[in-house]
């Protein structure tokens, strides 16, 4: 009795916790009705027009999910941008030298890319594949062109002292490095030669961009292989001058950004889905900052799965089946294409199970949408409570 008395207090205190957003949730529900009573839908655009839906994403950067939404200031940029014909090569290395000031690399190009085994297959190269960074002097021969890492960290130190030992030039994707944008000048302080974002992702520029910085020579090399240069290995992988100054836009936003606000802002969006869903008895919640990619204030949700007889994969369906679709980050990875990886083993069963949460990533929840996510995740989560899920 004493639990159960200290159970409901605490579920009375978390009710009361909620109370306001459920106000909240209250008024926007008779907006809604009383807009579609009069005929003005609020979803209808030029997706919608097409037949597709928009997506809440809760998930972060996923490409097949568009990436991010850009910056205001990066829209204005690329508008600009399009007023005007240019020389795509002198634009490539003006835009090169501007980032070049703002990041203490020796010289960046602005362009598409890609972080793949297939897209460094595709110049002629061939792989050699290590596990850790003590593998990679075993590796290396007088054949070896690059070395190639996304590790970050103490590991990356590791590598790029190795490198440097052995005289070979090595390239680190950190796609999803920005933020924080100390990232722009802390990999040309570490002196390693060629380093790239993702234009698409937490910089917040368009889509199809990224940013290589590092060794003039070797990004002179890259821009020779790029387009719009005729017969090299990236023509086809164009990007336009809207794109090129919609990048550089998003460098400067960034280097001139308040981001302590910009997290506070996450955090409290991510903080009023626990206050909702935390309503329903026996569901945890905690808000953390993941090491790797994705830096933002992110949402852990988990519940008694087996006692309940409703998975995280199950609430993940759920919520890509609501109207709006909601996609969370599960264990799934609907843009992944089955490949064999040379010299890594296939996981094992318990590698391959689910995950025991689902995350909530506040970056790419728009001011708003967080309350249309949190009373959507309480309803579902209540009914599977009840062995009835919505």
């Amino acid at each position: 009795m004493p639990f159960a008395h200290a159970s409901g207090r605490r579920g009375f205190i978390k009710m009361l916790a909620a109370s306001p957003l459920l106000t909240q949730l209250a008024v926007r529900g008779m907006y809604e009705k009383s807009a579609t009573a009069i005929g003005i839908d609020p979803r209808n655009n030029v997706y919608s027009r097409l037949g597709v839906k928009t997506v809440i994403n809760c998930r972060g950067t996923w490409t097949y999910l568009s990436g991010s939404l850009q910056f205001p200031e990066v829209r204005a940029a690329q508008t600009e941008a399009a007023r005007y014909f240019v020389n795509m090569i002198e634009l490539q290395r003006g835009v090169g030298r501007r980032l070049s000031e703002l990041t203490g690399a020796e010289f960046i190009m602005v362009g598409g890319r890609s972080a793949f085994d297939n897209a460094i297959r595709l110049t002629g190269a061939k792989l050699i594949l290590v596990e850790s960074p003590d593998e990679i002097a075993n590796a290396v021969n007088g054949n070896t062109a690059m070395i190639y890492t996304t590790d970050l960290g103490d590991k990356l130190a590791r590598e790029v002292a190795i490198a440097k030992d052995h005289n070979v030039p090595m390239l680190l994707d950190d796609a999803a490095g920005i933020p924080p944008a100390d990232n722009l000048k802390l990999y040309a302080t570490m002196k390693i030669d060629l380093y790239t974002f993702s234009g698409g992702k937490g910089l917040q520029g368009p889509q199809c961009s990224g940013v290589l910085l590092g060794r003039k020579d070797l990004i002179e090399a890259a821009l020779r292989n790029s387009s719009p240069f005729e017969g090299a290995v990236c023509r086809p992988m164009k990007v336009g001058k809207e794109e090129v100054i919609g990048c550089l836009t998003a460098v400067e936003t960034w280097l001139k950004i308040d981001s302590r606000k910009l997290y506070e802002e996450w955090n409290a969006r991510v903080t009023r889905i626990a206050k909702l869903v935390e309503t329903v008895p026996g569901v945890k919640t905690e808000i953390y900052i993941p090491d790797g990619g994705n830096r933002y204030p992110t949402l852990k949700v988990s519940w008694d799965e087996e006692a309940w007889g409703f998975s995280v994969d199950d609430c993940v369906q759920k919520l890509r089946q609501s109207d709006p679709v909601i996609e969370v980050l599960g264990a799934d990875n609907p843009s992944l294409v089955p490949a064999v990886r040379e010299g890594i083993q296939k996981p094992d069963k318990k590698e391959r199970k689910g995950s025991s949460h689902l995350e909530l990533v506040s970056m790419t929840i728009q001011p708003g949408e967080e309350m249309i996510v949190g009373q959507r995740l309480r309803t579902i989560l209540g009914s599977a409570r009840k062995g009835n899920a919505a």
